[in-house]
């Protein structure tokens, strides 16, 4: 192949992943700007092609190959800022857990599983659940059948929230540990809940659980991400506000790398056990290139980490996750230092998306009421 073929296809490939990142860069809520958050490693992965690409194949560069590469060289810099928290290069957020004789007292072993609504292959799950145990099921997309199918593990599970819905945001809370005052909410859209409980740790503590699977922004759902980082948004700012021990869970529809998702931790104080550890990327389970992490867990500085994994497919489109924490109070201080700070503008900007995503989210529910009329 011609040199000067490849060597034009790769600055091609330069100008495609700048262009892409300083996309991402605008200050817009639209799915096609938001949307470019997600895939930052395959994006690096690309840039890095490309910057190999310049130096191997160019020859005497003229103004425009110098400010190309100059232009790619910053981009792959900002993608690696991003994606290298989520490595053993980073120093850890959260704090491996100091396993005693007594540590299963103070352990919760949380899983959480996207199960994909229209998913027939509900015994997987049942099985994965029967085989790991663990302490808290968190079922998204879950609708009636979905119900029905997992009422088999329920013996186990004596304390339930059940949210069968067929709009891809059912949901449902399988819990052996004691709900308190648990509360199903629609904190932005009129059919997308959210469960809010306390929970009784087996050592008597008492913490809050947050599960949450916001609408994303895309070409198919919501025009923009305001309702999803609103809701985010709020209930971090609900956790500092309180001063809560709690444990956020679910299908955010959003990477942790995010501008919202890092905001939410500043401004809610949890921690994200995987940096400074690896990737736990679940979505899409059928396109290993094209793979990020939606499925989350952030929690209070009163918890280490024994463990967290990605578990096999049950047949959705996104692989169930797996995390057990260990509650060590004493470790509160030590690991608060590690949170990230809060930045200026973080609280105005908090409530200023805040209050546009409850005027979005007004504008999403009439519009769906709208479409349950027509039908």
């Amino acid at each position: 192949m011609d040199s000067s073929l490849v060597y034009y296809g790769v600055q091609l490939l330069a100008g495609l992943v700048a262009f892409l990142t300083a996309w991402g860069w605008l200050p817009l809520d639209n799915w096609w700007v938001r949307g470019v958050e997600f895939p930052r490693i395959q994006i690096l992965v690309l840039g890095i092609i490309a910057w190999i690409g310049m130096l191997l194949f160019g020859a005497e560069w003229q103004l425009t190959q110098w400010l190309l590469f100059i232009a790619l060289s910053i981009t792959l810099l900002f993608q690696l800022r991003m994606v290298l928290p989520y490595t053993i290069l980073w120093k850890k957020e959260v704090e491996k857990a100091r396993i005693t004789a007594t540590s299963s007292d103070d352990q919760l072993k949380i899983m959480v599983s996207n199960v994909l609504g229209p998913n027939n292959q509900t015994q997987k799950l049942v099985d994965l659940v029967n085989k790991e145990q663990p302490d808290i099921l968190i079922t998204l997309e879950t609708d009636k059948k979905w119900q029905h199918a997992l009422s088999v593990i329920e013996p186990d599970y004596p304390y339930m929230v059940k949210v069968p819905l067929d709009n891809l945001y059912g949901m449902h809370l399988y819990s052996k540990l004691e709900l308190i005052d648990p509360e199903v909410k629609y904190l932005m859209i009129d059919d997308i809940p959210s469960i809010h409980t306390q929970l009784r740790l087996r050592n008597d503590s008492v913490i809050w659980l947050y599960c949450l699977h916001p609408m994303p922004p895309s070409p198919t759902e919501a025009d923009k991400s305001t309702t999803r980082d609103a809701e985010l948004l709020m209930v971090g700012r609900h956790i500092k506000e309180h001063n809560q021990k709690a444990i956020l869970a679910g299908d955010l529809n959003d990477v942790a790398w995010s501008k919202t998702t890092r905001r939410f931790q500043r401004i809610s104080g949890l921690l994200d056990p995987r940096i400074g550890r690896h990737f736990i990327n679940t979505f899409h389970v059928d396109y290993p290139f094209l793979r990020w992490a939606l499925d989350h867990i952030f929690h209070s500085a009163c918890f280490t980490l024994v463990d967290m994994k990605r578990l096999p497919s049950i047949g959705s489109d996104h692989f169930p996750v797996l995390t057990t924490l260990q509650y060590e109070p004493e470790k509160t201080s030590e690991q608060k230092q590690n949170a990230p700070t809060m930045e200026a503008g973080d609280i105005k900007e908090t409530e200023n998306k805040i209050a546009e995503g409850k005027k979005e989210g007004y504008k999403v529910s009439k519009e769906h009421l709208e479409e349950e009329k027509s039908c």
